[in-house]
């Protein structure tokens, strides 16, 4: 079976957003504003019908914070407190996370105000990357990271082995393969 690399030209062109639920806007601009330092772009404030209430005009608030390639992190806030329940973001477990990467130089000064705002870091060394999560103010995991320096030699080494080592591990070979994680 030949597998044939996806046409650029079909693939999407960036992440527009990931959207998710919190339960107060201007906590939720405090961290994602004032400490991490995305910037606020928009702040839509909507009314419409939604399946989940029939019948019923819901008022939101829908607020867009800027990344650096043009996509953004988006956030509801309901104003009725019996869809708010309804829609609450819940916890995730840790592999459920957004992971938006920064330089070496910008994982630093996050994690300088992160620390200074008395918020828990956890750092992880992958071996291709160095990453460093937080909560934010409603339970999302947020994962900043940044790659190894040789990060261009790892992912042509994976470009070059990935369907092979999917392969084994589908066949039940669980022979780790990440020999640049350090050890711990």
């Amino acid at each position: 079976m030949t597998t044939t690399p996806a046409r650029t030209d079909a693939l999407p062109l960036r992440l527009h957003h990931n959207a998710y639920v919190c339960t107060n806007q201007e906590r939720t601009r405090h961290f994602y504003e004032d400490i991490i330092g995305l910037p606020l772009l928009a702040t839509w404030i909507e009314e419409g019908e939604f399946p989940d209430f029939p019948g019923r005009k819901l008022c939101y608030s829908h607020t867009f914070y800027g990344i650096a390639d043009g996509g953004a992190l988006a956030f509801f806030e309901f104003a009725d407190p019996e869809v708010a329940a309804a829609y609450k973001a819940k916890r995730q477990p840790l592999f459920v996370h957004i992971a938006l990467a920064v330089t070496e130089a910008g994982q630093y000064e996050i994690q300088r105000r992160l620390d200074a705002a008395g918020l828990a870091v956890t750092v992880r060394d992958h071996g291709y990357c160095r990453s460093i999560y937080v909560e934010d103010p409603d339970g999302l995991l947020v994962e900043f990271t940044a790659d190894a320096p040789d990060v261009d030699a790892i992912n042509a080494h994976q470009l070059a082995t990935a369907h092979d080592s999917l392969k084994r591990w589908s066949a039940g070979d669980r022979r780790v393969n990440n020999d640049i994680r350090p050890h711990r």
